[in-house]
């Protein structure tokens, strides 16, 4: 249905100003950085584990129970840096309490338009939102289903679409169902390729 882009976010405290200066710094002292999550194995999560693997770098994961408290710690500047869902931290970014350095997006988030992704430098972390049904249903009816969301002019509310999906920071991504198979396959052998630290063989 869509991607749901996440934002890296950090205090201007830090003095960080780019993703390749965060890098950098990540990268010169090995495990001083610490990053916030909404639990083990969240999206947010795996989105930092992915973007730390694929840069490279060491840094503490602090798991928290909500999203509230884990944005309190990053404004504080107790917490590093925290991949949070554009529209929680947007407020945030806006009033200048959080600088955003990169969203995790394929492109650059229309309410962000100034925000680099990671893909621009190399890290791509794409998170998904989508339907499932047991593989015992009817083939014509997730097709069915794809095709209705693709095709969807408004709600019953009446708002379009694609206004409904940016209020939650969802860019409409809609997809057929051997499309969206293809992409779980391909997800399930990224994840395979790394192991987000502490994790062991087994």
């Amino acid at each position: 249905m869509g991607n749901v882009p996440n934002v890296l976010i950090i205090s201007p405290s830090k003095g960080i100003k780019t993703l390749s200066d965060f890098v950098n710094k990540a990268k010169a002292k090995p495990g001083s950085f610490n990053f916030a999550s909404v639990g083990v194995g969240s999206a947010v999560h795996l989105s930092a584990e992915r973007f730390r693997v694929s840069a490279g770098y060491e840094a503490v994961h602090v798991p928290y129970k909500g999203g509230a408290e884990a944005l309190t710690e990053v404004i504080a500047g107790r917490i590093d840096y925290y991949f949070c869902p554009i529209a929680t931290a947007l407020p945030h970014i806006r009033d200048g309490r959080l600088l955003a350095l990169a969203v995790s997006s394929p492109a650059r988030a229309a309410s962000l338009p100034d925000v680099p992704t990671t893909l621009e430098s190399g890290f791509p972390i794409p998170t998904i939102r989508s339907g499932s049904a047991p593989s015992r249903r009817p083939v014509p009816r997730p097709t069915s289903c794809s095709g209705s969301i693709a095709n969807a002019d408004c709600d019953k509310g009446g708002r379009r679409w694609p206004s409904a999906f940016a209020q939650l920071g969802v860019e409409a991504m809609p997809l057929t169902s051997s499309e969206f198979g293809g992409l779980v396959a391909k997800e399930v052998t990224t994840y395979a390729e790394f192991r987000p630290q502490g994790q062991n063989e087994g």
